[in-house]
């Protein structure tokens, strides 16, 4: 498959990168697309932790409607079977 770039700065950097490495046009494109990738899933990965954690805070302080334990509005026994 294959990749058409319309940028002569593209061209250049990779060209440059290339050279710097060693690696084939191709290989430094694609190492360096697989590194950038890593960093933004690094990236997310916190946000989300983060975005979870605030979630967890905001259900936290609703207040509780029904003050059953789950197990007796799900009407499970003591051996965890539906009664």
């Amino acid at each position: 498959m294959a990749l058409s770039i319309k940028s002569d700065e593209a061209d250049r950097l990779a060209r440059e990168l290339a050279t710097e490495t060693g690696e084939s046009l191709t290989e430094a494109v694609v190492v360096a697309l697989q590194e950038r990738l890593a960093r933004e899933h690094d990236r997310r990965t916190p946000r989300m932790g983060e975005r979870l954690r605030k979630l967890q805070a905001d259900v936290a302080k609703l207040p509780v409607q029904d003050r059953r334990s789950p197990d007796e509005i799900l009407r499970y026994d003591g051996v965890g079977l539906p009664a």
